[in-house]
This record gives C-alpha cells, structure tokens and sequence, in this order.
C-alpha cells in the first residue's frame, strides 16, 4: 500500500471512513484462508473471541462458522450496525478507550485493523483482556498488483489526487516490502510489553481471479478511496478499468495473508 505521512492509526478522518458504504465493504472484500482460521482455532485455550476492528464482521463470522462465541469492537457505527444485522454482537469503541468490563478471552483477532489501533496502548490492551494462555492473532492480506495495472493505478491518482497523504510514488513492485517493516513493528510491540512469548508470523498463499467489474467494485473500499470525491473516483476506476482490459478483461491476485502471533504468558 502507498505510505501515509503520519502513523496510521493518527489518521482517524481515513480510520473511520469505511463506513459509507459497508454493504459494498462486506459484499467486495476478501474473507481470510480457512487455513487460518482453523490454526488461530486449534492454537487457542478456548472458544472466546475478541475480535479488534471487526468491520461488517467478515472474519468475525468465520470465526463464528468455526464454533467460536465472537465479541466485536468497532469505532465506526455504521460499520458496527452492518455486523450486528448479520448476527455479531459488537461494542462501538476504539480499542484503546474500550472498556472490557472484566472480561477476558482466550483470543484477540483483528483482520486488516490492527494498524488503526494506537501499537503501543493496543499492545498493552491486548495483554490485559486476555486469559493466561490466550492468543493474539493479528493479520493483513498482502497482494500485488498485476505491472500495467500497478502503473495505470500511479499515474492516474498522481494525476488526479496530488495532494492526497498518500505518497503512491512509493508504491513497490512487491507489497510484502511495504508490510515487512509494520509486521515487524507489530512483532516487537508484543514483545516489548513482556507479556507475550515470542512472536511467530504464519502466511498463507493463494489467488482469487477478478473480472473487470469485480475488482473495480470493491476499489472504492480502500482507505485511499473512501474521501474521495465521485467525480475523481470514476476517473481513477476508468483508467484501471482500461488496464485490465488490456489484459483480457480480468486479472488473477496472488495473495499471502500474513499474521502476527504470541500467547499471552
């Protein structure tokens, strides 16, 4: 992903923009492997989940598919309400100013949230609501867009959004060279709190082929689309469109999710 100026979780006008269209975020975005859910499952002391940016609730109810009992929190309302509607119970926060009420879990999960929670409080948060034993599991999908793609993608959003926070003149050929430095953040982080073992990162590879359409409608759901305006949003969508055609009309993502893990000693 472009690099933002500031920390991410400093950026809440971006952190709580998913919500304006969440029936699009929960219809477009990718679950997360079964593989990963089944190793968070059988790594953990228990059934009791905490689940830190839960979104729509798209992890959340794998979790749930897996015989798990899913508690959410979600500073954004609307989003909260959407994962509500689908049979989540969630609490409106942000992890950091949530209370837990004395409540403990036997595993904290977020899927691509973790970098909106402040690392150092949500560390330490993280260490005090679950049980001795209990499993922290955070986790992001890393995925590299096809080369003409990558390049209609630049120049069409240095040409449009110049003034935009993110710097897409940093995009790299490889995301994992953007997510390594934050995985690694995130592993030390834990670490430093002195209440987790040592951190482990899991991966998990595989592919998902997009049409033209497919891809094109869960565009807008990324942070650096979800401020902007329609009319600078149609002609990014236009000149990435216009790429895929160029490539038969689809294109096949291979992705790793990759997932930062301790246990709480």
């Amino acid at each position: 992903m472009p690099t933002l100026p500031q920390q991410p979780h400093e950026a809440r006008e971006i952190a709580e923009s998913f919500g304006g269209d969440p029936e699009r975020y929960d219809r477009t975005r990718q679950p997360y492997p079964e593989a990963l859910v089944e190793r968070v499952v059988a790594a953990s002391p228990g059934r009791e989940f905490l689940d830190v940016g839960c979104g729509t609730g798209i992890e959340a109810r794998q979790f749930q598919a897996a015989g798990c009992r899913v508690l959410g929190v979600e500073p954004d309302a609307r989003m909260a309400g959407f994962a509500r509607q689908r049979g989540l119970e969630v609490e409106v926060a942000k992890f950091e100013d949530w209370d837990p009420a004395g409540r403990s879990f036997d595993a904290l999960v977020a899927g691509t949230s973790w970098h909106w929670v402040d690392p150092v409080a949500g560390a330490a948060k993280a260490a005090r609501v679950l049980r001795p034993g209990g499993r922290v599991a955070l986790f992001w999908h890393v995925f590299d867009l096809p080369e003409p793609v990558r390049q209609a993608f630049v120049a069409v959003y240095e040409r449009v959004v110049p003034d935009s926070p993110f710097d897409v003149r940093k995009l790299p050929k490889r995301a994992m060279d953007v997510y390594r430095p934050g995985l690694d953040r995130t592993a030390e982080e834990l670490r430093s709190t002195g209440a987790f073992g040592e951190p482990e990162r899991w991966l998990f590879d595989w592919e998902r082929t997009y049409t033209r359409e497919e891809w094109l409608d869960q565009l807008p759901t990324h942070g650096m689309f979800t401020r902007l305006p329609p009319e600078k949003l149609a002609e990014v969508t236009q000149a990435v469109g216009a790429a895929i055609d160029e490539l038969g009309g689809d294109l096949t993502m291979p992705y790793t999710t990759a997932v930062v893990t301790a246990v709480r000693d």
